[in-house]
This record gives C-alpha cells, sequence and structure tokens, in this order.
C-alpha cells in the first residue's frame, strides 16, 4: 500500500480538503441525474460507490477524528449503503499508513532517538494503520513487541474535523440533526481519551488484568518505559483478523470457543468493572486456531454511570415491557421519553422502544442463544431501517436516549455482528466466577 509523506495538520489545510471532497460529491450526483435522465432505471449504486471512493480517499489521508467516524458508522450496517460500509470498513485496520520518516520524527520528539537505536530491529514500513495510529513490529531482549504510532496533529484537529464532518454525515446518512449533535459530542470526549496513549496504556493495564482470568482471553504486556503520549509499546500477539481467521475451515467448537470468551470478556467489565472496551471491530481482535482471542486495543474505553447502568439492564428484562408501570420510569430516566412529549408521542415512542428493547435484549431472555441465526440478525436491519424512517423519530425536538447508551449500544451492536461473523452459540446465562448483576 502507498505511504503518505504528509498529513495536512492546520485547521485550513484540513477544510481545504473537505471542500474539495464536498465538490467531488457534488460532481457526482451531477454524473448520477445524468445517468437518470439517458436510462431512467439507473439505481443509485454507482453514485453510492463513487462517493463513499471519494469521501474514504479523503478522510484516509486526513486521518484522525474523521475517519474514526467513518469507521464507526460503518460498523452500523443499517446507517450506510453497502458501498460505504465496505469503503470505511478498511479504515478499521487498512488505512494508507504514514512513512517512515514521519514515524522517526515522532520517537526523535519523545525520546530523542530514532526507533532503530530504542530497540533491537525496528520495521520501516507498517504492518498495520488505521484512524488514529499505526503499528510496526519490533524486537527487544528477545521479545517480540507491536510499537504504535500516533499520527501527527491527530489531537488538535479532533474539535474541528468533527464540525467539517457533520454536513457529510447529515447529507449522506439521513440522522437526525440533534441526535448527530449529542453523538459529535460524546464521539469528542473519547475521541480526546483515545488520543491520549498514556492514559490508553494505564487502562489497558488495568483491565487486561481484571480480566485475565476469563478462559480463552490473551492480553499483551505494556511497557510504559518506552511508550509516551503518542507511542505504545506492547508484546506482539499472535493471529488473525476475523475476515482472515475465518477464511480458513473453522469449526463449530472453535468458533463457539472464541464466542464465548468474547461474550464473557464484555460482561465481566460491563457488570464487574463499570467500564468497557467500547470499540468492538475486527481490528481489535486476533483470533487463533486453538479458540484463544487476544485483545490489542483499549483506546476507546467507556465508563458506565451506576444510574444508566441499573436503568440500562432493567430494559434487557423480558417481563419489563409487558409491565407500563415499572417500564415508563426507566424509559424516562433514559430519555426515550420526555415530560413535555404530547399523549400521541408518547404512545409512538413507548411503543417503539418496547420493540426495540424486546428485539435487541432478546440473547439475554435465553440461557444460550445462536448468533448464526440471520433472520434475527434481519429483524434488527429491518426495524433499524424502519425507525431511521419514522418521521416522529427524524423531527424530534429531543435526541431519543441517553447520551451514555450511543457507545453502550455500539458496543453491542459490534459484538452482536462479530458473533454473527463466527456463527457463534454462545451461554449467555452468567457462570459462576462472573457475578456481578
Amino acid at each position: 500500500m502507498k505511504e503518505q509523506r504528509k498529513i495536512p495538520t492546520g485547521k485550513v489545510s484540513r477544510a481545504a480538503r473537505f471542500v474539495k471532497t464536498g465538490a467531488k460529491v457534488g460532481g457526482n450526483y451531477l454524473k448520477h441525474y445524468g445517468r437518470k435522465l439517458i436510462d431512467k432505471d439507473a439505481t443509485r449504486e454507482q453514485l453510492d460507490s463513487e462517493n463513499a471512493e471519494d469521501i474514504y480517499n479523503s478522510l484516509s489521508e486526513l486521518k484522525g477524528s474523521a475517519l474514526k467516524v467513518a469507521q464507526m458508522l460503518a460498523m452500523d450496517k443499517n446507517l450506510l449503503p453497502t458501498a460505504y460500509q465496505d469503503k470505511f470498513a478498511m479504515g478499521q485496520y487498512s488505512a494508507p499508513p504514514l512513512s517512515y520518516p514521519l514515524v522517526v520524527k515522532t520517537f526523535q520528539q519523545y525520546f530523542h532517538q530514532p526507533p532503530t537505536t530504542l530497540f533491537d530491529s525496528f520495521t520501516k514500513n507498517a504492518v498495520n494503520a488505521a484512524s488514529i495510529g499505526q503499528v510496526h513490529k519490533a524486537t527487544s531482549d528477545g521479545r517480540t513487541l507491536a510499537v504504535k504510532v500516533q499520527y501527527p496533529g491527530v489531537r488538535e484537529s479532533v474539535k474541528s474535523d468533527l464540525k467539517l464532518v457533520k454536513p457529510f454525515a447529515l447529507r449522506l446518512f439521513n440522522l437526525n440533526e440533534r441526535e448527530l449533535d449529542q453523538y459529535m459530542e460524546e464521539v469528542e470526549s473519547k475521541l480526546l481519551e483515545e488520543t491520549d496513549y498514556q492514559l490508553e496504556v494505564k487502562r489497558s493495564m488495568v483491565i487486561s488484568e481484571a480480566c485475565k482470568h476469563i478462559p480463552n482471553l490473551d492480553f499483551p504486556t505494556y511497557y510504559e518505559d518506552s511508550s509516551s503520549p503518542r507511542i505504545i509499546t506492547m508484546d506482539w500477539l499472535e493471529g488473525e483478523h476475523i475476515k482472515e481467521f475465518l477464511s480458513h475451515e473453522r469449526t463449530q467448537e472453535i468458533r463457539d470457543k472464541i464466542g464465548q470468551a468474547m461474550w464473557d470478556f464484555y460482561h465481566h467489565q460491563i457488570h464487574h468493572l463499570k467500564t468497557v472496551h467500547a470499540d468492538p471491530h475486527p481490528g481489535n481482535f486476533m483470533m487463533r486456531p486453538d479458540g484463544t482471542l487476544g485483545v490489542i486495543d483499549f483506546g476507546c474505553v467507556k465508563e458506565i454511570p451506576e444510574d444508566f447502568y441499573q436503568a440500562y439492564f432493567k430494559l434487557m428484562s423480558k417481563d419489563l415491557v409487558t409491565n407500563d408501570e415499572e417500564l415508563l420510569p426507566v424509559l424516562y430516566g433514559l430519555n426515550f421519553i420526555y415530560e413535555d412529549d404530547s399523549e400521541a408521542e408518547k404512545e409512538v415512542f413507548v411503543t417503539v422502544f418496547k420493540e426495540m428493547t424486546s428485539l435487541l435484549g432478546r440473547p439475554f431472555h435465553v440461557d444460550e442463544f445462536d448468533f448464526a441465526d440471520d433472520a434475527y440478525f434481519n429483524q434488527i436491519y429491518a426495524l433499524s431501517d424502519r425507525l431511521s424512517k419514522m418521521k416522529e423519530l427524524r423531527n424530534s425536538r429531543h435526541p431519543r436516549g441517553s447520551r451514555h447508551g450511543l457507545y453502550i449500544n455500539r458496543t453491542y451492536f459490534g459484538l452482536y455482528t462479530l458473533l454473527n461473523q463466527l456463527k457463534a452459540n454462545v451461554k449467555t446465562t452468567k457462570p459462576d466466577w462472573l457475578g456481578g448483576a
């Protein structure tokens, strides 16, 4: 993959790139309408493909927050057309890498020496590149290491990038502006944390220590003395990302073993730590033929307030949706409904959220759940599609749902999606060692 020799870091240069991309998108629409004049049966697929290509190419050159938002949107299979999903998903671990001189510059800034001096060996070419940083392979004192290097200017551009990406999200993805504003506020706070690599190292060490007893999980050791605000050094974990892993024949036993480890990992964090690895995309997991699972990235971590936790998991109760006396206070507490809603609005929103929580909570209502059930996921996608078109939701005066739910919902959606890809059958009841709520 072609390397980048520089990244636009100033507000003006980054804004200019967005303007240029906007002009390309506008041109694509004109071409689309021209095709429609010639062929009234012309579909939107080519327009989506052209827009996805132009937007992804621009965001991948800018790196940082804008590419991260695209990556997050790609995790929601019903929010984006397929062309966007496929292209934006590349930002999870296949973005164009930075050239080696820029990597050396970062090491000089924090360690006053190049990586080849700090380590016994260091690959000049990145082995993986994502939205915020890229990974190089190194060795030191007989250890094989993964060294993550943050792209220049990422932290400084978070706020301005999110303002620039908002019009694209509103136009292309058909989102409610109030909900998008709340979404962007939460994303901004998480991205600022995610660009603090020293915070990531501390969280990585705490969470991996707290979860090391979970069967079939593996975590790297982190090395604080060779890490910095923009560099993380950890053990290299062998394994494959899910797409490569599933390109080989895998037994159901191995799929279930990995799926169970993933499920238990998330629920131990949520119920015991009230802190969760909130970025369950394929680039953060390494899968192995023996059924073990490596977890390699704790950049995005969501701390769960106790009041939100209690209310959210009440919604997972199978019987709650049939008991309005208990359900309504929970919906008020989670900002699904508001005091100034009309009775008609309340009836609509209560009906919608009953249907939604009954569907999404289904794995919690049984002792064992088969995530290979594509019919279940098709129901989720169909509901999501229907909700995106509801005028009551699109024109709502309020964002529907607590801001804390944004990352928790994203976490569950990502987890469910990975388990579906694995075709895993998972015991969803809590084992004795897990305990918790």
